[in-house]
C-alpha cells in the first residue's frame, strides 16, 4: 500500500511543479467561470444602478428607495455613471443636479434623468427604479399634503410610518411558465458556470496530462519503475490513484475558488465532493487509456484537449443543457459530462439528496469501472512492451 500511495504522490508533484500547468490549471478555469456567469447568469442578481449627483436629501432618498427595491447602489461621478452604463457594468444610471436637489428640498416635482444598458436586465432594472422613485414622490406628496392641512411637519413622518404599518401589505404572486426561468429562478449568478467549467477541466485536464505517461515510457521511467521490487498490480494501482488524485485536485480547486472569488453555492459539499470523486475516476480512466494507445505526447495534448472540448461541448461543460433540444440533451447523456452536470444541478438547484442523485452516480459508476478497466489494461500492456 506504501508503494501505491508513494507512485501516486509522486504524480502529483510532477503535475504541480509543472510551470505549463499554472495558467491552464488555475487561472484559465476561474476565467471562464466568470465569462459564463455573465453570459448565463444575468439574472443572479436584484440589479445594478448607478447615481451621480451631490449630497443631498434627495439622493440620500433616492438611494434608500432604491435600496428597498432590492437594488445594488454606486455612487459615483457622472462621467464614471455613463461609462459604466455603457460597458453593462450597471443596469440603470440616476442623474441628480443641484437645482432638482434643492427643488425637492422646497417641496416641489422633481425630474430624475434615467439612462438603461442594453443589457437583458436592463429593462427589468429600469421598470423598478422607476417604481421606486414613483414611490419616493408619493411619500413626499403625502408629507406635503398633511402639512398643508395643518399637521406638524416634525410629526408627519412617524404619523406616515404609522398607517403604512397598520395597513396589510399587499402580496403578488408571479408564476413564471417559462421551463428554463423556472430552473435558474434564485440560482446565483456564476453557480451554473462553476460546475460546467469543473467538469471541463477535470475531464481536459486528465487528458491532457496523459502526454506524462508516454513521457515515462520513452524516458526509461516506466521500465526502472517495473524493475523495483514492486508488483506490476501496485505500479498499475499507483498510476490509477495518481491519475485520479490529479483529478480530483483540479475539481476541489475550482470548488474552493470559485466559492471564495464568486460566492458560488454548491449545496450539500459531501454529495457534490462525492459527484466530483466519481467524475475524476472516470476522468482517470479515460486519460490513462489515452496515454496507453498514443506514443508521441505532442498528439496526446493534442488529441486529449480536442477529445475533451468535443465531450465538454456534447456533455454540458460549455453551456447549460437546458438551453439544448430535446434531441441534443438525449444525444449528451452518452457522455460523463451530462450525468455528472445533472447530478451537481440536482445538489445545487433543487437540494437534492443522496437518493435524489443515486441514478446519476449509477451511470457515472459504470462509466468509471469501464474506464479505469481499460486504461488499466492497455496502459499496463503498453508498458510491458516498452520494456
Amino acid at each position: 500500500m506504501r508503494a501505491i500511495v508513494t507512485i501516486a504522490r509522486t504524480e502529483l508533484l510532477r503535475f504541480v511543479r509543472d510551470t505549463s500547468n499554472i495558467f491552464f490549471v488555475f487561472i484559465f478555469p476561474l476565467i471562464l467561470v466568470a465569462v459564463l456567469g455573465l453570459q448565463f447568469g444575468g439574472g443572479g442578481g436584484g440589479g445594478n444602478v448607478s447615481l451621480a449627483g451631490a449630497d443631498s436629501d434627495l439622493r440620500d432618498d433616492t438611494v434608500a428607495a432604491l435600496e428597498a427595491q432590492d437594488l445594488e447602489v454606486t455612487v459615483s461621478e457622472a462621467d464614471y455613471v455613463r461609462n459604466q452604463v455603457a460597458r453593462g457594468s450597471s443596469d440603470v444610471g440616476l442623474f441628480i443636479t443641484d437645482d432638482e436637489a434643492a427643488a425637492y428640498d422646497d417641496g416641489q416635482a422633481v425630474s430624475v434623468e434615467m439612462i438603461a444598458s442594453s443589457s437583458q436586465n436592463g429593462p427589468a432594472v429600469q421598470q423598478r427604479v422607476t417604481s421606486a422613485i414613483e414611490v419616493l414622490s408619493l411619500g413626499r406628496a403625502e408629507a406635503d399634503a398633511l402639512v398643508g392641512a395643518g399637521a406638524d411637519a416634525g410629526a408627519v413622518p412617524d404619523a406616515l410610518d404609522a398607517a403604512r404599518q397598520s395597513v396589510p401589505a399587499t402580496t403578488v404572486t408571479v408564476t413564471d411558465v417559462d421551463a428554463i426561468a423556472q430552473e435558474f429562478s434564485g440560482v446565483g449568478q456564476f453557480e451554473v458556470g462553476a460546475a460546467s467549467q469543473l467538469l471541463l477541466f477535470v475531464f481536459l485536464t486528465s487528458l491532457a496530462n496523459s502526454s506524462s505517461l508516454i513521457a515515462a515510457r520513452r524516458e526509461g521511467v516506466t521500465a526502472r519503475s517495473m524493475a523495483a521490487p514492486i508488483g506490476s498490480a501496485q505500479m498499475m494501482a499507483g498510476l490509477s490513484l495518481g491519475r485520479w488524485v490529479i483529478a480530483l485536485f483540479q475539481g476541489v480547486y475550482i470548488m474552493v475558488a470559485s466559492s471564495l472569488l464568486f460566492s458560488v453555492g454548491w449545496g450539500n459539499i459531501w454529495l457534490s465532493a462525492l459527484v466530483l470523486a466519481v467524475f475524476a475516476l472516470v476522468a482517470a480512466g479515460v486519460g490513462m487509456l489515452l496515454g496507453a494507445l498514443l506514443d508521441n505526447e505532442g498528439a496526446a495534448v493534442g488529441v486529449g484537449v480536442g477529445l475533451g472540448l468535443v465531450l465538454a461541448g456534447i456533455g454540458g461543460g460549455m453551456a447549460p443543457l437546458e438551453i439544448f433540444s430535446d434531441t441534443m440533451r438525449q444525444i449528451a447523456h452518452v457522455t460523463p459530462h451530462a450525468w455528472a452536470y445533472d447530478a451537481f444541478a440536482s445538489i445545487v438547484r433543487h437540494d437534492g439528496t443522496l437518493t435524489d442523485i443515486l441514478p446519476m452516480l449509477g451511470v457515472l459508476a459504470a462509466f468509471a469501472v469501464v474506464a479505469l478497466a481499460l486504461g488499466t489494461w492497455a496502459l499496463r500492456r503498453s508498458m510491458l512492451r516498452a520494456m
